[in-house]
């Protein structure tokens, strides 16, 4: 999943982001609101961690910007301004979800497990398509009965295909979920964690559209490990 993370507290989103990378998310950090605003209005992240006192715009202005252009992207305000009003207002103006400092991680991860859960219409972690059963709070596939642990990148590029099941994720959209705003991949990268992806579930579950991108194949994923 990619997160971006905005958040001015450099020592709390240094270690906000070991912690949430350590989950095999894809994290994107800024410290500034008018960054911020350009990067939630202009890409694709799967949830926003937002703080509101923020350096140039404020977070609540994001968040209200955000939302009247007609941005989905799940957004957890995370701040120290614990008035009952102003948490009120923030969910007034369409955050998902509203969580104030100090707080426990613990808690912070449960909250981006039941706003993802909510944003995708999953009634609970995990995700299933066919016979493929993926759970993202213990990063875990399951194949039929059989559990498979996979590798950090390749758990990113299922998890997304998982979730957007016989659509075509274009391979940039995939390139963001695996390296954020870092572009230090080699260029072929993709294509090997797609070989290997296809060597644990069956070649046929994930199609390549040529000159586009990739597809999870719901039909395809009912048949793998079956006889």
């Amino acid at each position: 999943m990619r997160i971006l993370l905005v958040e001015d507290d450099h020592l709390l989103a240094n270690t906000m982001l070991g912690m949430l990378r350590d989950d095999h998310n894809t994290v994107d950090w800024l410290d500034d609101g008018q960054q911020a605003l350009t990067a939630i209005t202009d890409e694709h992240f799967d949830l926003a961690i937002l703080d509101l006192t923020l350096p140039r715009v404020d977070g609540l202005d994001i968040l209200k910007h955000a939302r009247r252009q007609n941005v989905a992207t799940p957004i957890i305000i995370l701040t120290a301004r614990s008035d009952l009003a102003e948490k009120l207002q923030g969910l007034d103006s369409g955050a998902d979800d509203y969580l104030t400092k100090p707080f426990a991680m613990a808690e912070l991860k449960a909250r981006i497990r039941a706003v993802t859960r909510r944003a995708s219409g999953q009634a609970d972690t995990g995700i299933k398509v066919g016979s493929l059963t993926i759970d993202p709070e213990h990063c875990q596939l399951r194949l039929g009965d059989d559990p498979l642990t996979l590798p950090r990148s390749e758990f990113q590029i299922l998890h997304y295909l998982m979730r957007h099941p016989d659509q075509v994720a274009t391979r940039r959209r995939l390139e963001e979920q695996l390296y954020g705003w870092d572009h230090g991949a080699e260029s072929n990268a993709l294509e090997v964690h797609i070989h290997h992806l296809r060597k644990r579930i069956g070649k046929s579950v994930i199609r390549t559209v040529r000159g586009v991108g990739y597809l999870l194949d719901s039909r395809e994923a009912e048949q793998v490990g079956q006889p």
